[in-house]
Formats: C-alpha cells, structure tokens, sequence
C-alpha cells in the first residue's frame, strides 16, 4: 500500500465521520465479552454507526441488555457464511472482528486433576482438558471463519479491518496452543497459530488493517491503568501482561479513525492499576511505536509447523 492510498483511506473515513452519517462499523462476535465492549463503546459516540454479528439467540439479548442495541444494530449469522457475511457488511465503512474459538472445558478432567492434587499429593498433577464444539474449532473460526470476513469485507469496499487476535501467536510451544488437541494424533487445537495464519491473510488482503494482541484478558474498568504496547511478543517478558477487555474496546474503536493504525500490528498489555500514568487518549498508542509492527516473515503456511526454523 502507498503513502498516498493511505492518505485517501483516511480522507475517506473523515469525510464520512464529519457528515450526518456516522461510520457504519460491523462488530462481528459482539455477543463475545469483548466484542460487547467494542458494540457499547461506538454507540456511545455519534461518529459511529455499529451493527453488531452474532450467532446465537442468546447472543442477541445479550447485546440488547448490555450493549443497548435494538434490532436494526444486530444481525445474526454465522462466520462460516459467506453469503451472511457479504449481506452484513454490504455499506458497512469498517469492520471490527472479535470472533473467537470457545473451548469447552472436560468435567471429567476438573475432577482428574483435583484427584491428583488432593489426594495423591502430586507437585505436578496435570492441566484440566478441553475440547471445542463441532464447527467452533480454531481452525474453523479462527481461519476459515476469519478468512470469510476479510474476503467480505474486501468485496464491500470496507475501507479499515481491525482484528482482535491474541498474545503469544510468535510461540507453537504456548499453552493455549495446546487446548483442545488430540492426545492421539496431535490434531485440533493450535488457537494462536490459526489466528497467526489470519493474520498474514488479511495483511496480503489489501486492506487498510490494524492488528490487536492483547495480553490476558480481565474484567475491569477502562480508563484507569497506563498501557503499554509492543511488538513480536516482547511484552511477554513483562511481569505483568494483563489488559482490560474494556481498554481493548477503546484502542479498537481508536484504531477505525486514527491515521497511525493503518496496516499496524501490535501487541497491547497494562501496567497495574496504580502505576505509570493512565493512557488518556488510546489512540497515541500507534504513533508511540516509532513504525514499528509485529513481524510475519517466518510464518508458513499451516500450523502445527506454522513458524519457519534454522
């Protein structure tokens, strides 16, 4: 992309912002704790126009409880349909996509474990096991399902693409990795790397993107701890990797206007409530970077073996 294709895309998002019509954001998974944030937080601003994607009943109240939406702001679908998706983001300005594999934790497992721990004493008595639902693999939504919406949202003219993704996708070894693989053949699972292969796609896409990873996720108030940003998993050497899901909402809904976050990757944590100086304005963040963005050089085709060696 030139300086110049980038220069018009922000003209473009400006123009529409300063007009009577609010930029038209689809939220996709905003029935997801943290897409109901990033739903909540555009509405409450008269620059943006949200809709918000999401595939169950129950998903639909809760974004009208929580997320104030009435029934023009949602659509229900699934990510793995191309012609839903196409129909959702038909004059949609940008896209914000918070989908995500969900594990399901094994009952069975809990007890295992606790069995081991408890009773048996043992220093190391093992990780409870999980599984994902038929259609909800990482492979499922986290590539196909994300690769569906890129070529959507590609095909709509959308003009900025912010994902969500995840800390950790520079290491197979992760743990989150491992949640949901066979035991058998070693199939299943590898959450990070899928969102890593998404990654790469939406970045050779064309489209005007920003790429989030957060650190651990957790429920608190936004507004009230200093963030810090990095790249290529360094803030995984922090102490202290956490992030409010709330805080994540605001960088998101920073990213679909400010010039900085265009075709960035980056990672996103926070110091401890109390420490450093709290981020006022989210979206100084980008530039803080100094043009930096997280690397995607040595990422192949297909996990498990998703990262190049030697």
């Amino acid at each position: 992309r030139t300086q110049f294709d980038m220069l018009t895309n922000h003209l473009l998002l400006l123009l529409v912002a300063s007009s009577s019509s609010a930029l038209k954001v689809l939220v996709t998974g905003a029935g997801g704790r943290t897409g109901k944030l990033v739903f909540q937080q555009l509405k409450e601003s008269a620059s943006f126009a949200p809709v918000g994607l999401v595939r169950s009943k129950k998903a639909v109240k809760a974004l009208r409880k929580v997320g104030g939406a009435d029934d023009a702001e949602i659509v229900r679908a699934d990510v793995t349909d191309g012609a839903a998706l196409a129909a959702a983001m038909a004059g949609c300005d940008s896209v914000v996509l918070c989908t995500s594999a969900v594990p399901q934790i094994l009952p069975f497992s809990i007890a295992k474990v606790l069995f081991k721990k408890v009773v048996l004493r043992r220093a190391e008595p093992g990780r409870p096991k999980f599984k994902f639902a038929p259609g909800g693999t990482p492979e499922e939504v986290d590539w196909l399902g994300a690769k569906l919406q890129i070529d959507a949202a590609k095909a709509a003219g959308v003009k900025r693409f912010v994902f969500v993704s995840s800390m950790g996708g520079t290491q197979p070894d992760n743990f989150l990795n491992s949640i949901g693989k066979s035991d058998e053949d070693g199939s299943g699972g590898d959450i990070l790397l899928w969102k890593r292969k998404a990654e790469r796609y939406l970045i050779s896409s064309g489209l005007e993107y920003t790429i989030l990873h957060p650190g651990g996720l957790v429920d608190k108030p936004a507004g009230a701890r200093e963030l810090t940003v990095g790249v290529d998993d360094e803030l995984l050497g922090q102490a202290f990797r956490q992030v409010p899901r709330a805080d994540v909402a605001r960088v998101c809904c920073a990213a679909l206007t400010e010039p900085a976050a265009a075709d960035l990757s980056l990672d996103l944590a926070s110091r401890p409530e109390g420490e450093g100086a709290v981020t006022d304005s989210p979206g100084s963040l980008f530039a803080s970077l100094g043009g930096k963005s997280c690397d995607y050089s040595t990422v192949l085709d297909d996990p498990p073996s998703i990262f190049a060696t030697g």
